[in-house]
């Protein structure tokens, strides 16, 4: 692709660089900043800049947040037994857009994929096998996408927590095989909250 300003190149690259945008999008991307208004650029810009020094993670869940704990783990209203084990904020938007879950969440920040090299170490199931002895919490939800790597993922913790006086559950598999959570449409993620079935069922069934 040639271009006539080293300038738009570089907006191009580094916009092309995103998940999902090629260079095509991205010159079509670039392109309608370049015609709005100064102050609409300015403030993207300000923002993006603002997510990336200001963001903090929730000490409790490792939820996105703007402050030390997020506003679901500091909801008194919120079921503090019950805790939905999801893989990122993606995850935490979709189930609470079904309204029907009031529990916590855990967010592990991935999942076991050992051919991308993702192993548990890199993921915060240590944070939550070390939550969950404090025994708070009486059920678990695995909440991950109905993967092999979701599954391996439910599996390890499932384990790590086996001897832990703790209910597990999944959810119920309205959501096919392979299906990322965050795709999901509403009422069939709520249905699958509804009607989660107990771990050790899904073992079973595999």
């Amino acid at each position: 692709m040639e271009f006539s300003s080293k300038l738009l190149e570089n907006a191009v690259n580094e916009m092309s660089k995103l998940p999902g945008i090629g260079k095509r999008t991205a010159l079509r991307l670039v392109l309608h900043l370049l015609r709005q208004e100064s102050s609409q650029t300015t403030d993207l810009a300000a923002a993006l800049v603002h997510l990336k020094t200001e963001i903090k993670y929730c000490s409790n869940c490792f939820g996105i947040s703007d402050t030390a704990q997020c506003h679901i783990c500091t909801n008194s209203k919120r079921d503090q037994s019950l805790l939905c084990v999801v893989e990122d904020i993606r995850d935490i938007m979709a189930i609470e857009n079904t309204s029907q879950y009031n529990g916590l969440y855990f967010v592990l920040g991935g999942k076991i994929s050992p051919m991308e090299g993702i192993g548990p170490g890199d993921l915060n199931i240590a944070p939550l096998v070390e939550k969950l002895r404090e025994g708070v919490v009486k059920e678990v939800i695995f909440a991950m996408s109905a993967s092999m790597e979701g599954d391996t993922t439910n599996f390890y913790i499932f384990k790590q927590i086996e001897g832990l006086a703790i209910k597990t559950s999944t959810i119920a598999r309205g959501i096919s095989v392979g299906d990322e959570l965050e795709y999901t449409d509403e009422v069939t993620l709520g249905r699958s909250i509804l009607q989660r079935i107990p771990f050790e069922n899904a073992l079973k069934a595999e």
